[in-house]
């Protein structure tokens, strides 16, 4: 049983590890209205309501990985 319960709490310490990878890759995103002209050195923002994403999908499969990677380490807690 032990063997089982370590398998299990390595594999939350490897799910948030990868999820903890995309929520940082998460914030080097540039946003979607902003726009760099390299001509004259300068950032533009753009705001259309109907088109901003405030966050991609690399965040928000991280951000579940993470929950998941506590939800597989309080099973692990729950088990010894």
């Amino acid at each position: 049983m032990v063997d089982y319960v370590l398998a299990l709490e390595l594999a939350g310490y490897a799910v948030g590890a990868l999820g903890a990878v995309l929520v940082f890759f998460e914030f080097f995103q540039e946003p979607s209205y902003v726009e760099y002209e390299p001509e004259f050195n300068d950032y533009s923002i753009d705001i259309s309501p109907m088109e901003i994403t405030e966050h991609t999908w690399a965040g928000r499969i991280g951000a579940f990985l993470i929950a998941v990677s506590f939800a597989l380490q309080f099973l692990a807690a729950l088990l010894t």
